[in-house]
């Protein structure tokens, strides 16, 4: 599989913390790669880097063979990184229309001005209609975003990324405050992104029966270091990776 995103000794810190060290990870087309670790560890912190939200203070970052450590935010959106937030993020005082319209907007650039001089392009509803779905609930587009429950705005959250037609897909905690059924239907949208239609993940969650299940390989960070990085198989029988999440001393 081809390789999509390349870290290389990535650091970055902010004043005495330190949330990346560096950092080597490499994610694949078609894979879904685990980002795990105890709580501030800095998983967060390294999809703001990837993405371009912070900068890194070294090291590089490499996307579809392409050098984009300077690259900012839009430009990497647009070369098609996608993103999902611990919190899910829309325009709360518009419709679902127009959010869902800001994901076919990266995916189609042009089709933001011309919605001044003519009707807005609807060719993304029928991709919509199937992924939503598959996430197990529907939606007029013209209802509040106000209508939606949390789990389904982070469930839409996933659906909005994937819209976007993107390579990568930087996907953070989507279980959190779900329920289970939602969990099987973000797993099913996680799936088929990068199963059918060969998108590379990079997927941070604390639930662990999701991480060991669904991800290819697994990157484990502690004080913003790689600790271990591996198949499921691996990195759960890891000593230091137990250590760090359990607080013990390895080989105790």
């Amino acid at each position: 599989m081809e390789n999509l995103l390349e870290l290389k000794k990535v650091n970055k810190r902010f004043g005495g913390v330190i949330t990346a060290l560096d950092v080597d990870m490499t994610v694949k087309a078609g894979e879904i790669h685990g980002l795990i670790g105890p709580n501030g560890a800095g998983k967060t912190t390294l999809l703001n880097l990837i993405s371009g939200i912070t900068p890194v203070d070294s090291g590089s970052i490499s996307f579809a063979g392409e050098d984009i450590t300077e690259y900012p935010a839009h430009k990497r959106a647009r070369m098609g990184i996608a993103r999902t937030f611990q919190q899910p993020r829309f325009l709360e005082r518009s419709d679902i229309e127009e959010n869902m319209l800001l994901s076919n907007d990266v995916a189609k650039p042009m089709h933001f001005f011309r919605s001044f001089f003519s009707k807005k392009d609807n060719s993304y509803i029928q991709e919509l209609d199937e992924l939503t779905r598959v996430a197990g609930f529907g939606f007029g587009l013209q209802d509040d975003m106000s209508s939606l429950t949390y789990g389904q705005k982070k469930l839409l959250e996933i659906v909005r990324s994937m819209l976007t037609h993107p390579k990568v897909i930087l996907v953070d905690e989507p279980a959190a405050g779900l329920n289970s059924v939602e969990i099987e239907n973000a797993v099913k949208l996680l799936q088929i992104a990068a199963k059918e239609r060969g998108i590379g993940i990079v997927l941070i969650e604390h639930a662990m029966d999701m991480i060991m299940n669904v991800c290819d390989n697994i990157t484990v960070l502690n004080f913003g270091q790689v600790i271990a990085c591996g198949v499921p198989d691996e990195v759960s029988a890891n000593e230091e990776v137990i250590a760090a999440y359990l607080g013990r001393e390895k080989n105790a």
